[in-house]
């Protein structure tokens, strides 16, 4: 007699396993989604009272601000009298004053400067501390040492720097190279060279240290390889460094056109707009709207003016990363 095997029986796969993948997915979305009645008997309320404060900060310090602007641009008021409906009046006198147009043009100077003399520095400086072996911890404390001292001190100091006298700081120093003196801030060619240099001293400090954490993500193989390639320093920052760094470079640029477009600090302590009107910016021609008599001044021409500002920036980098999205990424 001849043994047959017993013969398996293979159980049908569960309804689970049975479902296509799309199904499985759709249900595993439907069983992720939360009701209001599932956050309120979860860690919702705990996670609303934690954020309160910082919704309340949020609120009364900066968007409450920004509302109130807002209304306030279409109001004639000097934060006195009772302020009074004026619609559109605000921004149309604005755009009627002839300095509106000097303004723009002078930010416009100051950002372009800025970009082309401002903008490499801190990444060249970045770039040699880098390759720094000893002492990189001081030479970082001494590039960001201008971003501690304060700015009105920093700027007094430099205002004494610029002295347009033959015994200057600044032109006696040129002076041993044969250069001769230059009147600074007291000539409408110079005022603002003087304070694209002053800015830049000023804040290449804290651009400086992002590029430097930058710099160490940057994985050592790929300079290794160039090595071996036979590339030399340029080489390597121009096709490894630079690569490498697009994403914060990108950051860093948006952020500089920002900064600059709001200038003020700089005109309004060296040159209060001058001479003849040449430093004067679109934030320091908000102010003079704003403070240009002791009974107050044109509060609604100066939001209206801080208003279109506000939109512009805001337009132009929503424009800005949408072209460069694709770049980033790549």
């Amino acid at each position: 007699m001849i043994d047959t095997p017993p013969t398996t029986r293979t159980s049908s796969p569960p309804a689970e396993t049975a479902r296509p993948a799309g199904a499985r997915a759709s249900g595993d979305r439907m069983t992720r989604r939360r009701g209001p009645r599932a956050w309120f008997r979860g860690d919702g309320p705990h996670t609303l009272v934690f954020l309160l404060p910082l919704l309340l900060c949020f609120g009364l310090f900066s968007w409450r601000p920004i509302l109130d602007s807002a209304v306030m641009a279409f109001q004639q008021t000097n934060l006195v009298t009772v302020p009074t409906w004026v619609g559109w009046d605000n921004f149309e006198r604005v755009l009627a004053d002839p300095l509106l147009g000097t303004a723009v043009l002078n930010t416009l100077w100051f950002a372009a400067l800025a970009i082309v003399l401002g903008y490499p520095v801190p990444l060249v400086v970045a770039v040699l501390m880098s390759e720094v072996r000893r002492g990189k911890g001081l030479f970082s404390a001494l590039a960001y040492l201008p971003v501690v001292v304060p700015p009105v001190v920093a700027a007094l100091l430099w205002k004494f720097f610029y002295d347009a006298s033959p015994t200057g700081v600044f032109n006696t120093i040129i002076g041993w190279v044969g250069i001769p003196p230059q009147p600074w801030l007291q000539d409408q060619a110079t005022a603002m060279p003087s304070l694209v240099l002053f800015a830049t001293w000023s804040a290449a400090g804290g651009t400086v240290i992002i590029y430097l954490a930058a710099l160490i993500a940057v994985p050592p193989e790929l300079y290794d390889a160039a090595e071996v390639d036979g590339a030399g320093v340029w080489r390597k920052v121009w096709h490894v460094t630079m690569p490498q760094l697009r994403g914060v470079l990108l950051i860093t640029f948006i952020l500089q056109i920002i900064g600059t477009a709001q200038v003020f600090l700089e005109p309004f302590l060296f040159t209060a707009g001058g001479p003849a009107n040449s430093t004067t910016t679109i934030l320091l021609l908000i102010y003079k709207y704003a403070f240009q008599n002791s009974l107050g001044g044109d509060y609604g021409a100066a939001t209206a003016l801080s208003l279109m500002l506000a939109v512009v920036l805001a337009v132009f980098s929503a424009v800005y990363f949408r072209i460069t999205r694709s770049w980033s990424d790549s």
